[in-house]
């Protein structure tokens, strides 16, 4: 069997999955349920400073994407950081991190910008026993018009200069969660590693309105007749973020930099996805709230065959596998040739493929009298439309063409020479280039 125990930045784990600073690590009673039904560790609930109470609001607290079959795949959150004061919260994760000493326990926090209320806090939460803290840099709402969350995230100065607070005033280790509302997130990770960070993670939610509520006129949820923006999360973000993870894993400023995944993590292919792309483990809260605390045992056993199916004993061998693949656009080989294949045994007769490919792509797919769809090879660039509109699962597949084999196409054989596309006869761009 496959070890899914964890080495993270130093803090270890029974298996990769944690749960991310959230509504369901809000307090005590949920992270002992969460420690029962067996995941590797906790990220607890942003703490704030003390001082004036924050209050959240009493109204519908998320906004909801939906996909055909009502499947959540998108939730829109306008919850604020922990509205329970700091000393309940800090007795709580003690008791906790007691009982529990083989998870991790991670103490996300955001105070004021300023040095004295992280050099107040920071000591208050050693005291715990806690692993490490993540520096809540990505709320994107309420907290952010405070002048804190993704207001410090988006600017790298910042970043730089609380970790660095962090790092003088605390000896555990640092994580800095990052905000995907940035135009290049390579800026703020090097900002973080600039500081000292022992590791990021993301990527935190991303500002949004879910939906209108074309009766009230106003964005939902709706508190009173009015709504504002949130941070959204769930499976439709997991794109984004894992190009995020990516883009940090690859970049050379960055390179080595522990990442901790997150956004959509559901299954535990998703987490593998994540680990193939430089994130030394996962957190998931979106699939917690959508299916309770027991979906992570499906995550473990998921993970865990498709190490032994790969010959994996343990996560170190296969995390950042796939960041060598990752490139830019220009230096993919443009002499690789693919063609549709659809099997006439699986197909349905629905005509999605048709439609798409006709209406809306290359002409390549012909539709016969007896509504039989072939693919013609000479029209078929190989966009790959027709497999994703497809309702039957490989019904059509993707033929590479061999070097040496004509491209029907063009009339002309496939390149043998991988990477000399610009002196290729048949390549488009590379004629337009001249």
């Amino acid at each position: 069997m496959a070890d899914l125990t964890t080495d993270f930045i130093g803090i270890k784990s029974p298996n990769p999955f944690w749960l991310a600073s959230a509504p369901p690590t809000d307090k005590e009673y949920n992270v002992r349920r969460a420690f029962e039904a067996g995941w590797g560790g906790v990220v607890w609930k942003t703490l704030g400073a003390e001082g004036p109470p924050v209050v959240n609001v009493n109204g519908p607290r998320y906004g909801a994407i939906y996909g055909a079959d009502r499947r959540l795949m998108g939730l829109n959150n306008i919850e604020l950081i922990t509205d329970r004061p700091l000393e309940t919260n800090l007795e709580e994760m003690a008791r906790v991190k007691a009982d529990y000493p083989d998870r991790a326990l991670i103490a996300s926090i955001m105070v004021p910008c300023d040095e004295a209320s992280w050099k107040a806090i920071l000591p208050r939460v050693m005291e715990t026993g806690a692993d490490g803290i993540e520096l809540n840099f990505g709320c994107p709402h309420g907290m952010a018009e405070r002048g804190m969350g993704s207001a410090v995230g988006q600017v790298p100065e910042y970043i730089e200069m609380v970790t660095r607070w962090c790092k003088q005033y605390y000896d555990r280790p640092v994580i800095v969660k990052l905000t995907p509302n940035i135009t290049d997130i390579r800026g703020p990770a090097q900002a973080a590693k600039n500081g000292g960070a022992d590791a990021v993670s993301l990527i935190n939610t991303i500002n949004s309105i879910t939906s209108v509520d074309l009766d009230l006129f106003a964005p939902e949820p709706t508190i009173d007749g009015k709504g504002t923006h949130g941070g959204y999360c769930g499976p439709a973000v997991k794109p984004i973020a894992l190009n995020m993870v990516a883009e940090i894993a690859r970049d050379p400023n960055t390179h080595g930099l522990p990442i901790s995944g997150i956004g959509g993590v559901t299954t535990w292919r998703d987490a593998a996805e994540f680990m193939v792309m430089g994130a030394g483990n996962v957190q998931v809260c979106t699939a917690a709230m959508t299916y309770g605390f027991k979906i992570v045992e499906e995550m473990k056993r998921g993970l865990s065959q498709w190490m032994d199916e790969k010959g994996y004993t343990s996560t170190s061998e296969f995390i950042g596998k796939g960041v060598p693949n990752v490139t830019d656009w220009q230096y993919l080989n443009l002499n690789y040739v693919t063609k549709a294949r659809i099997s006439q045994d699986d197909c349905i007769k629905c005509g999605r493929c048709f439609a798409a490919c006709e209406d809306t792509s290359h002409q390549a797919i012909w539709m016969h009298e007896d509504r039989t769809f072939e693919v013609n090879d000479a029209e078929c660039v190989a966009c790959n439309l027709c497999v994703d509109v497809c309702p039957v699962e490989n019904c059509i597949t993707m033929e590479e063409l061999a070097p040496g084999v004509v491209d029907p196409r063009t009339g002309r054989e496939v390149s043998a020479e991988p990477g000399n596309w610009t002196q290729h006869p048949n390549n488009p761009s590379a004629q337009a280039a001249e």
